[in-house]
């Protein structure tokens, strides 16, 4: 199965690799865990054919055994999550997740946006944890690794299938995104907002189009997340923006205005956080820099240090995802400053955790007396 492809074109091709159409990385490198690496050199005899300028998709199944992940970071606020996939074809060259394909023995470059692995049987492994004797009811983030909503899901409908079950147990869920594919979901969305066990946030990472097809090669371009916010407000769904990362000398000078219009289309909170370049990342993400921003490149890494203590990243938990110094103090004051001003500072309602109830098996017919979500008009 190979999703169709958008052209993806670079705001100032420079110095470094050539970019390729719809993609984010520029290079494939192999990930920190393999023995052997290659590295690129012309000596004038190669006669080999170019790369190619387009590169499909690939979908890989996992036949996981599990599916929530739980944490224990004091950075975020839930204990468990689920990712439906592993990569995500958006291509976000600052994902700060890239690094993690290295695990599968993929490249966090080119790997992690053309070999999606997905997991089919995440809804019934789903329904399997939450009938567990003693499970303990708490919020789960839908997509904290990856976007649930990534373009494979337009097929697969994975998510759409997990939403199904969380409706059905009706467990609280946080959903991150920036894609409008969220809104064919509002059938099972909408319902659980109104028993306050569902909450999105759309993140919009600047509102200039060049830089997102660049940055973001195949994520709703900006004006389309926005709408989407407002479409997910006027449905009843509690809705924010997450104006993340933030990168600074890159789109940071944009984080007011992003929050001004997310504001007015009708976002009731937001959240920020710090460019993270973990692992293979930091050298992915400045071959980006030197491709598409060449004469802003030394600058941007340089504010970066400015912020990490001298280094392109710190994991110490607590800095992790705001970053210190001045520069990291001021993007913090502004935030706070902005998101007041525009009524953004409050936080959604909690969740409620008093109406779980274990779904049915997996394989087992519904029953008569289940409470299903009620369907929209035109849904799918």
């Amino acid at each position: 199965m190979t999703p169709s492809s958008r052209n993806s074109e670079a705001v100032d091709p420079g110095r470094g690799g050539k970019p390729l159409r719809g993609r984010g990385a520029v290079s494939n490198p192999a990930g920190r865990f393999e023995a052997l690496r290659e590295e690129a050199f012309d000596d004038g005899w190669d006669a080999r054919d170019p790369p190619p300028e387009r590169v499909p998709t690939e979908v890989i199944i996992d036949r996981t055994k599990s599916i929530i992940a739980r944490n224990d970071s004091p950075d975020i606020p839930f204990d468990r999550s689920i990712n439906p996939y592993r990569g995500c074809e958006h291509g976000c060259i600052y994902c700060f997740a890239r690094p993690s394909h290295a695990y599968l023995g993929f490249s966090p470059g080119l790997d992690f946006e053309t070999r999606i692995v997905a997991k089919p049987e995440a809804a019934d492994l789903l329904r399997r944890e939450l009938r567990k004797r003693g499970y303990e009811v708490g919020p789960l983030a839908l997509g904290s690794n990856t976007d649930p909503y990534q373009p494979v899901e337009r097929d697969l409908r994975i998510t759409r299938q997990l939403l199904e079950v969380l409706s059905e147990a009706r467990h609280p869920t946080g959903i991150v995104t920036k894609s409008a594919l969220i809104l064919r979901d509002l059938d099972i969305i909408v319902p659980m907002a109104k028993e306050g066990l569902a909450q999105v946030m759309v993140s919009v990472t600047t509102l200039r189009r060049d830089l997102a097809r660049a940055m973001e090669p195949r994520a709703a371009a900006p004006a389309r997340r926005l709408a989407t916010i407002t479409a997910l407000r006027e449905a009843g769904v509690p809705v924010g923006v997450l104006a993340s990362p933030m990168i600074p000398a890159l789109n940071d000078s944009e984080l007011e205005a992003i929050l001004e219009n997310a504001a007015n289309a009708g976002a009731g909170s937001a959240g920020f956080i710090l460019v993270r370049l973990p692992h293979e990342l930091k050298e992915l993400f400045s071959e980006w820099l030197e491709t598409h921003v060449p004469t802003r490149a030394a600058h941007v890494e340089s504010l970066i240090r400015d912020t990490r203590g001298g280094q392109l990243y710190e994991a110490k938990f607590g800095e992790r995802m705001r970053g210190q110094g001045p520069y990291a103090e001021l993007l913090a004051n502004r935030f706070r400053v902005a998101a007041r001003r525009h009524g953004l500072d409050r936080k959604h309602p909690p969740f409620r955790l008093d109406l779980f109830r274990p779904p049915r098996a997996p394989g087992a017919p519904r029953s008569l007396f289940d409470k299903v979500a009620a369907p929209r008009e035109g849904s799918p």
